[in-house]
Parts: C-alpha cells; sequence; structure tokens
C-alpha cells in the first residue's frame, strides 16, 4: 500500500498593512460664487427643479441669471450665492481672493467610500483648480424682521447635488449662512420647505429651525402679477386684511 501523502505544510497568514487609509478624505471649500460660476448655477437650478417636481414653473436661462444675480458687486447687500467645493486633494491656501466680508471657509469629511460623480467633468470649478468640483450652492438675499427691528437673510435656494448628499454638505452651507447672518448682527435666517419633503422636514428641526406651521407662503407671479399690478384697491379690500 503506498505511503499517505505528507500533509500541506501550514500557510502564513498575510500580515495586515496597518498603513492601509481606513477612510477617504474629502476636502470641501465654500466660497462666495461670482459671474463665472452661472453655468453651473444654471445646471444646479434646474436639477433642484426637477427633484422638487417644478420643472415647468422654472424659466431661467444662464443670461437672465448673469444678469440679475451678479448685476451689482455687493455680496450680502442683494442677492448672494455660496458654493460649497469639493477635491480629493487639499485646496491651495491661496487659490481664490476673499471678500472684505466673507473668507472661504474649509472642512476634510472622512468617508467610508469614495464619492462616485459622473458629472465631475460638467461641475468643474471655474477657479480652473484640478480635480475641484462643484457640489453645491445656497443662494440668499437679505430681509427685515420689523418684530426684532434687524435684518436678516433669506434662503431661496439650498441645494446639493446627489453625489454628494448625506455627507452634511447641506447642514454646512446653512451653518455658513447663519455664520454670516450673526458675524453681521442679523437677527435671523428663514427659509421655506416643501410640505412633502419630510426628509428635509426632519432635519430642519433636528438642527433646532422652528417649521411654522401658522403661516403660509403667498405669492403672485406670472399673469397674477401682471394682472394685479393693473388694479386699483377698493375699500373693501380693507375689511379682508
Amino acid at each position: 500500500m503506498a505511503a499517505a501523502a505528507p500533509p500541506p505544510l501550514p500557510t502564513t497568514t498575510p500580515e495586515l498593512n496597518m498603513d492601509l487609509p481606513t477612510s477617504h478624505p474629502l476636502f470641501t471649500r465654500i466660497r462666495l460664487a461670482t459671474r463665472l460660476d452661472v453655468p453651473v448655477i444654471h445646471k444646479m437650478i434646474y436639477q433642484m427643479a426637477v427633484f422638487e417636481r417644478l420643472t415647468d414653473l422654472c424659466s431661467a436661462t444662464e443670461p437672465s441669471l448673469s444678469t440679475t444675480l451678479f448685476s451689482k458687486d455687493n455680496p450680502f447687500e442683494s442677492f448672494t450665492v455660496f458654493l460649497i467645493e469639493a477635491s480629493i486633494k487639499p485646496f491651495p491656501s491661496s487659490s481664490i481672493a476673499h471678500h472684505p466680508k466673507f473668507t472661504p471657509t474649509h472642512k476634510t469629511l472622512n468617508l467610508d467610500y469614495p464619492i462616485s460623480d459622473p458629472e465631475s467633468e460638467v461641475f468643474k470649478s471655474s477657479t480652473m483648480e484640478e480635480g475641484v468640483i462643484v457640489a453645491g450652492f445656497v443662494l440668499f438675499f437679505p430681509n427685515y424682521s420689523s418684530f426684532l427691528a434687524k435684518p436678516g437673510f433669506y434662503i431661496e435656494d439650498l441645494f446639493v447635488r446627489e453625489s454628494y448628499r448625506r455627507k452634511g454638505l447641506g447642514k454646512m452651507l446653512l451653518s455658513a449662512v447663519a455664520r454670516q447672518a450673526v458675524a453681521m448682527g442679523y437677527g435671523r435666517v428663514e427659509w421655506v420647505v416643501l410640505d412633502w419633503n419630510m426628509n428635509a422636514i426632519k432635519f430642519y428641526e433636528e438642527m433646532g429651525a422652528t417649521v411654522m406651521q401658522e403661516w403660509r407662503v403667498c405669492r403672485l407671479t406670472g399673469d397674477a402679477l401682471q394682472g394685479y399690478a393693473t388694479t386699483s384697491g377698493t375699500k373693501n379690500d380693507i375689511d379682508l386684511i
């Protein structure tokens, strides 16, 4: 009878490489938008309209945005846009100019998985820095509270592109507006949320915002605006207010 083959030699357990990264850093920057950023702002506005199911109301164009958003070079006193940008490499320390009232803010996120952004080429930063991608924006402008006797900021749009959601970027944009309001001595920051967007409502409540159920947004626009602009008030109008 043939002898049994000797048992195989024990295999060595490979050593763990403790130098391997346990997370994927994502470098972010919030900066003031300029007229050069209009193309990406326009694309994000349309994506936001798709998300909110309101594409039929979205008539903005790049020329109209350029004319209205950046007609005056006075951020925080008129329409203001913050962009949040992302990169897998650190931002250069002096890549963009600072504004007297605002210094770009930076934050590094440690993600479990790298970002997969199929639209990265479309949303390249206008700063021309390699690998810097626009991830979202917030558009706001001053309003006024007679009760507080102080100005405030009203947020018209807050949007984070799909590839960058659930990473905290929306909260970072809101925090940037809140910090700016505090720095300027303003009394409050306001915005509206669609009543079906329960995820957003929960998010805003968890961050300390009050969702005011007793208030409703009233809006005159389009034909109604044109029509009422040519209507004279009557004494009966006073009885309705």
